[in-house]
């Protein structure tokens, strides 16, 4: 290159870069400039003097400027990355060479992850930004790989506290049912690259483990969408109970704070099997296998950590030697709508209790405690407690007789309002109004009921825990409602009235006619159970411990029509029956869908409902390469239309030149890529114009 058209310019590479890393083993990668540059390249020492057209020699000083920023940041230079860079500074990008190939997504065992091509990085950076990215492009670009390692990332960063790998199980000429082997046998052909890119970023040692412990969790797309509860599943709401079946978009739960959250999405789930889920303090609900639960260890109480589990992971592993291993968490007091009440709640408790209410004769109380009597007088206008012997009192209409004329006794009237006439010992219940109503309501009625048959127990060196006795089956469960209702927990036993010894009464044998419940009661801190002073002065002294809740027992039950809900609460946790907090959406999680292509339109909807807070999905699939049967269109050819324009959704396509596995495979793609556009030009143009992807959204 001797012309008036061609100049020389020295380039002086730094000292502290070693020039064989810089020009590669033999020279090759100086070969490899001048071939890429049409111009000569000569060095000696640590000086490159290049030869040839100005232009062309601009771009052979910013080639090895980026390689060599490239150098200093610890990576060595091959003869791909020379061909990447030159590609960059050809296309004439505004991110330097450098900054996309030394961006460190993940580092493991010594080897770095990072993304190889500026579309690549353009990806990363869109699931940075966005909370769902779809990745849409050919075989070895690398989309499920970088998706992988900034899942990975997440995790070991604390931003996700869970990782959910899934992929649609397309049929290869057998159902899943009939493949050979246990469950996870019968998935991993399936699932075999996810594991394979898991094993290149975390160590291999540790993936049972954390697999183990829910915090890795890989599955089929059909195995994960299920996480369900028959439709008879009780479901609490602001006003009481509902009914899972009776659920729609926009109903208001409780969640696990005790306020309502409302309903999200109604996901019917088909027929399913389903398990009883039971507490160790006789609570039960029923879901699916796949069904979620944030549970605690005692490792992960020792470590401030909660992990989400599956009902069929905890099978086989409720127990570490005798003491039960997965707690549940308890509700704060649920808030119900409040509504007004006839009579004070504390007064009811005590009328309850050890009230007359028969409305026979005028309501009596019975009580050897005078506080109570002067209490419950307190808190009954109109009323005054007459004392008719040592413990009996009469609940007399203080304006009862005035001017000749029989005005009813208020309590008796409320009495009959409530329902409530007519009950004795073994009848007696808590009206729903009062039940279903503010938490004062129902904390001042249960310390009624405590007051008068409960009382704390004491144990040496333990906390004091409340009993409480009834005759009542019905307000036997009306109490277990009141206990759970509050973030308590509550153990029944019954004492059978038949074989009993008879008790005695002013000296004279009394049988049992009615059966016992008798209630052990562990209520959250900061509630007292009790005005009643000498039973407050005995359980303040060691205090009422910490209401604990753990999974007892799973055991199939046969099939159901099931269905699942996504709520709105930040943890999406919501209450069913006995007050048992459980939940379906993925919060906190990472979760990648590979082979979207392969997902129906419901499928793709089903999944993107499913997100939870603090999640972020990535979905990657090649609409090109579509194994669904004939007439199913994809869920990710639709999907873009359908979503294009909402907000902190991301599509990025990479394209042939994004190939990162061996160069035939990208010259392999381009070639088919090319052949696909040529015959869209010389296909006939009749009917309707062919669909045009959207512009790339980036």
């Amino acid at each position: 290159m001797t012309d008036a058209h061609t100049t020389r310019h020295t380039v002086v590479v730094p000292n502290s870069i070693d020039m064989v890393s810089l020009l590669g083993p033999g020279d090759e990668h100086l070969a490899q400039l001048e071939e890429a540059l049409d111009a000569d390249l000569h060095v000696r020492g640590n000086r490159i003097t290049l030869i040839g057209e100005p232009s062309e020699l601009a771009l052979g000083e910013r080639l090895l400027d980026e390689l060599v920023t490239i150098l200093r940041t610890g990576q060595s230079v091959t003869g791909d990355t020379v061909e990447r860079v030159l590609g960059m500074l050809r296309a004439e990008t505004t991110e330097r060479p450098a900054d996309v190939l030394s961006l460190n997504i993940l580092s493991n065992r010594g080897r770095s992850i990072r993304p190889k091509t500026l579309n690549q990085k353009r990806y990363v950076d869109s699931i940075d930004e966005h909370t769902i990215t779809f990745g849409i492009g050919p075989a070895g670009t690398g989309k499920t790989y970088l998706a992988m390692a900034k899942a990975v990332q997440a995790l070991h960063a604390k931003q996700a506290n869970r990782i959910i790998l899934t992929r649609p199980a397309v049929e290869a000429g057998e159902h899943l049912g009939f493949l050979p082997g246990t469950l996870g046998e019968k998935i991993d052909p399936y699932l075999r690259p996810l594991y394979d890119a898991l094993h290149d970023m975390i160590d291999p040692d540790s993936i049972p483990k954390l697999m183990a412990a829910g915090t890795i969790e890989v599955a089929p797309l059909a195995y994960m969408r299920g996480r369900a509860q028959p439709y008879d599943a009780k479901i609490l709401t602001p006003t009481g109970w509902s009914t899972m079946g009776e659920l729609r978009v926009g109903d208001l739960v409780v969640g696990l704070n005790g306020l309502p959250t409302p309903v999200l999405g109604i996901h019917p789930q088909g027929r399913k099997p389903v398990y009883r889920v039971t507490t160790q303090d006789g609570a039960s609900t029923v879901a699916c296998g796949e069904h979620l639960w944030t549970v605690q260890t005692p490792e992960d109480k020792r470590d401030g950590m909660v992990r989400t589990l599956e009902t069929q992971e905890m099978i086989g592993s409720l127990r570490r030697g005798h003491a039960r291993r997965y707690e549940l968490p308890l509700i704060d007091p649920v808030e119900f709508e409040s509504q007004p009440v006839p009579m004070d709640p504390y007064a009811l408790g005590l009328l309850l209790g050890d009230g007359c209410i028969t409305t026979a004769t005028t309501p009596g109380f019975t009580t050897a405690d005078p506080e109570l009597a002067q209490a419950l007088e307190d808190r009954l206008p109109d009323i005054e407690l007459v004392k008719k012997s040592d413990y009996d009192y009469v609940l007399r209409h203080s304006q009862g007789g005035r001017g000749g004329l029989r005005v009813a006794n208020p309590v008796t009237t409320t009495i009959r309002e409530l329902g409530l006439a007519g009950c004795t010992s073994s009848t007696k219940f808590v009206p729903d109004s009062y039940k279903f109503n503010s938490a004062w309501v129902r904390i001042w009625l249960l310390q009624g009921l405590l007051d008068t048959d409960g009382g704390p127990v004491t144990q040496v060196g333990r906390t004091c825990r409340v009993q409480y006795s009834t005759t009542s089956a019905r307000l036997r469960d009306d109490v277990l409602f009141l206990v759970r209702s509050l973030g308590g927990v509550a153990y029944v036993r019954t004492r059978p009235a038949a074989g009993r010894a008879p008790g005695r009464a002013n000296g004279r044998p009394v049988g049992y006619v009615h059966d016992a419940h008798v209630i052990d009661i562990r209520l959250p801190e900061g509630l007292t159970p009790f005005r009643l002073g000498r039973k407050a002065a005995k359980y303040a002294e060691t205090g009422g411990g910490r209401p604990m809740r753990f999974i007892d027992s799973i055991e199939p039950i046969g099939e159901q029509d099931t269905m699942c809900i996504q709520v709105a609460a930040e943890n999406s946790l919501y209450v069913t029956d006995d007050f048992i907090v459980t939940h379906n959406t993925l919060n906190d999680s990472f979760i990648i869908l590979d082979e979207a292509q392969n997902t129906t339109p419901e499928q793709m909807k089903m999944f993107l409902t499913r997100l939870g807070f603090g999640s972020k999905i990535v979905v990657t699939g090649d609409v090109t390469q579509t194994d669904l049967p004939g007439g199913v269109r994809s869920g990710l050819r639709v999907v873009e239309d359908i979503l294009d324009g909402v907000e902190d959704i991301g599509f990025h396509r990479l394209t042939s030149a994004d190939v990162v596995r061996h160069k035939l495979v990208g010259r392999i793609v381009a070639a088919y890529d090319e052949f696909d556009a040529r015959a869209q030009q010389d296909a006939p143009r009749s009917g309707p114009p062919a669909r045009t992807h959207r512009k790339q959204r980036s």
